[in-house]
């Protein structure tokens, strides 16, 4: 279960769409993931933390993304979890775009909300800034499917900035 929840950062991933002044929405898929070490804290059990890496498929947005790479760190007490993360987005002209995420889960039964920040990008997309959610739904071989939605704007040229020709 733990392992799907990773899935929840690849939603961060919210395809970025368009990337200058815009609406994101994106969908994604995401297998288990490829790294999932425990480590019991041993206050009490099954409470411990868990790190998650894996990747995500795109599979809609406006901007043409392929793939994302997550890394998260999960806490994990009983049936709930606290997860933070980052997810970054190759886009197809070789930028990227870098969000973290966080959620708390209560009911792995329920989709799971999680929240995402645009925290940086490169090239074209460098000074990015966003914000939006994701809604996750975790299969029982660990996959996830995230639809993502939010809003992006490239932020404002730093003083003294000369405008391309």
């Amino acid at each position: 279960m733990r392992k799907l929840f990773l899935v929840v950062l690849c939603v961060l991933a919210l395809a970025v769409t368009a990337m200058a002044q815009g609406k994101i929405e994106s969908k994604w898929t995401c297998p288990k993931s490829s790294e999932n070490p425990t480590l019991e804290i041993g206050d009490a059990p099954g409470h411990s933390y868990a790190l998650a890496k894996g990747t995500c498929n795109a599979t809609s947005g406006a901007s043409g993304e392929k793939s994302g790479a997550y890394t998260e760190v999960q806490e994990l007490w009983k049936n709930s979890f606290k997860i933070h993360g980052y997810f970054n987005v190759t886009l197809p002209d070789g930028d990227m775009v870098f969000y973290t995420f966080e959620s708390s889960v209560t009911d792995m039964t329920k989709p799971i909300a999680e929240k995402w920040k645009i925290v940086g990008g490169t090239g074209k997309h460098k000074g990015i800034q966003g914000s939006g959610t994701c809604t996750g739904n975790l299969k029982d071989d660990g996959s996830s499917d995230w639809v993502c939605s939010g809003t992006s704007s490239l932020g404002a040229k730093p003083a003294g900035a000369k405008p391309k020709a």
